[in-house]
């Protein structure tokens, strides 16, 4: 294990804004960062003094990423080696011509996918579409390991009307 404390991010369907700023605040009170809480609710709703979901959260970017560089690098290297077998005037057959073009498609791959991916609602929230579309809240929580239970405990015992998703350990390494 890493230096870093393996954290899960657990996912709570809360029936309205004032019902998630309670939880909010009773999860700050528990000494959980308010940048480890994200909010998402139907975009008409006011959820200004809730910790907001940002462009990780809310999009495919992450996923619409890793697609790009596996296409993209996939496609350079087919492009490599046919550049390599036609052999351009200039060009000789080398490996390096290959892994240099494969690079590049990967790079280029992963830009164009990523960038398309930031418009396209994350597909790990489908299950809470209908949630969200009927007015409630999602709000999501990264918490160490250790303390998950504790957590999900305080959450579903203050706030019985709250539904809990459970944990979701292939949260995205980074904040």
């Amino acid at each position: 294990m890493t230096m870093r404390e393996r954290k899960h991010r657990l996912y709570f369907i809360l029936p309205d804004v004032p019902t998630a700023r309670q939880v909010v605040d009773e999860l700050l009170l528990a000494r959980i960062e308010e940048r480890h809480m994200h909010a998402l609710g139907r975009e008409d709703m006011d959820l200004k003094d809730l910790p907001g979901a940002d462009l990780f959260q809310r999009s495919d970017l992450v996923h619409g990423a890793e697609l790009g560089l596996v296409v993209g690098g996939a496609t350079g290297a087919l492009a490599g080696l046919a550049a390599a077998w036609l052999q351009p005037v200039g060009l000789g057959a080398s490996g390096g011509l290959i892994l240099g073009v494969a690079l590049l498609g990967a790079l280029v791959g992963t830009w164009a996918s990523g960038m398309i991916a930031t418009s396209v609602p994350n597909t790990r929230l489908k299950v809470f579409r209908d949630d969200l579309e009927a007015g409630r809240v999602l709000l999501m929580v990264d918490v160490p390991e250790k303390r998950e239970d504790e957590i999900r405990q305080l959450v579903t015992r203050h706030h019985p009307e709250a539904s809990d998703y459970g944990p979701d350990s292939q949260m995205p390494a980074f904040p």
